[in-house]
């Protein structure tokens, strides 16, 4: 997500490998003086951790100096192609889809501001922009909706975290591929300092019971004269009721 304030990252652990599911990182962090950034993925674990070695690789054995964030996201599309050319026919021909999407947050010494990129598999990347100022890689479509509905850019980091939360609480409740522990990322506007936290089920299972009690009780009290006018519509039933059925006396 990215705010006016600057950004908060939120990232799962959980990756499923056949009939496995182990925990591990999608989160790196490279920070050094006024070079601050941060990596997300989603996608093939082998993918990832190859195209990640290559960009670190990249990064400290190169004389160029990144002083622009999109510069450094060029340098890691480059490995995502690189990593494309060597082993997409294998894994097309063992049945799999070549499938690494990233997230690129930050900034470095002459970004105006600070930045977030999406890079698709292909190496191509657009930049995440005020009027839907978030993105989101892997399993998408159940926090999506209360992300659309609450952030704004001009919503507070504060805000940002608690509904970053609740989309992740909605997409762990509904998909198997989601899990704790939780790994946030936050980097404020001009500072150059990055701070990453990870956090276990039960460090949230209070606010993850508190929300789902608030979400029973709104629907309880949503107002229903609409639905009382379809249930009133509908035809009365004629079958007796169990107590019905004993016999009957004069």
């Amino acid at each position: 997500m990215k705010v006016e304030e600057g950004l908060v990252g939120i990232a799962d652990t959980r990756v499923t490998t056949g009939a496995e599911c182990i925990t591990a990182g999608k989160v790196s962090i490279h920070q050094h003086g006024r070079h601050s950034m941060f990596l997300m993925t989603s996608g093939l674990r082998s993918v990832r951790d190859k195209a990640v070695t290559y960009f670190d690789e990249a990064i400290s054995e190169s004389d160029q100096t990144f002083d622009k964030l999109f510069k450094a996201v060029n340098v890691f599309a480059a490995q995502i192609r690189r990593v494309a050319e060597e082993d997409k026919s294998a894994l097309y021909n063992a049945g799999l889809t070549f499938n690494l999407h990233a997230l690129v947050g930050g900034q470095l010494e002459n970004d105006l501001t600070h930045k977030l990129y999406l890079i698709y598999p292909q190496g191509n990347w657009v930049e995440v922009s005020e009027g839907t100022p978030y993105c989101i890689i892997g399993e998408s479509g159940y926090g999506k909706p209360l992300l659309d509905r609450v952030l704004r850019y001009n919503s507070s980091m504060d805000l940002a975290l608690k509904v970053g939360f609740l989309a992740f609480d909605a997409t762990r409740t509904s998909s198997t591929s989601v899990e704790y522990p939780l790994d946030v990322v936050l980097y404020r506007h001009d500072t150059f300092d990055i701070l990453e936290h990870r956090f276990q089920k039960e460090d949230l299972a209070e606010i993850s019971s508190w929300w789902q009690s608030r979400i029973a009780d709104s629907v309880e009290k949503l107002p229903a004269s609409w639905v009382d006018r379809l249930l009133e519509a509908l035809p009365k039933g004629t079958r007796s009721s169990p107590q019905d059925h004993g016999n009957s006396a004069s």
